[in-house]
């Protein structure tokens, strides 16, 4: 009768941590390339939204290694989304982005919308993980391990 209660209890708990998670905000925004579009239009694939300024040494330092985890897995299902914060200005993530190649899709935040729908983001960078059903899987606030990163983006890319 133990072993049933406790079997009950580890699928409850399993089921409540899965299903209290939250999905990602439905938000609109426009990449610098032009291209409007919404974080809806990304269900299917598993996203990484990562905020960032152009005057943030740590954001700077991850961007090479986030330019290969793009490159990496973009072909299999794959989507990095970097949102420059509000107060950075607009020519500098221009200037940022052009000058090292970003082959991922790049949004300014021109008035903090973005940062606000994803839980009043202020510190960067600051990212979150994102399911093919548009569940955030992972909040980092810092560089993410990028091994355990990997290892997380294999599992939901295999699901």
């Amino acid at each position: 009768m133990l072993a049933i209660m406790l079997g009950i209890a580890l699928v409850a708990g399993a089921a409540y941590v899965f299903l209290s998670r939250p999905l990602a905000p439905e938000v609109g925004y426009v990449t610098l390339d032009g291209e409007a579009t919404s974080t809806q239009r990304l269900r299917g694939k598993v996203v990484y939204v990562v905020f960032w300024a152009t005057s943030c040494a740590t954001c700077i330092k991850e961007m090479p290694d986030l330019v290969k985890t793009y490159e990496r897995y973009a072909p299999r299902g794959f989507e990095l989304i970097a949102v420059a914060m509000a107060y950075d200005p607009p020519e500098y993530v221009a200037n940022y982005t052009r000058k090292h190649g970003l082959p991922f899709k790049v949004v300014l935040d021109k008035d903090g919308s973005i940062a606000a729908a994803f839980g009043g983001v202020n510190l960067t960078p600051t990212a979150v993980l994102i399911d093919k059903r548009g569940t955030i899987l992972s909040r980092f606030v810092g560089e993410p391990d990028f091994a355990s990163l990997h290892a997380a983006i294999e599992r939901e890319l295999a699901s």
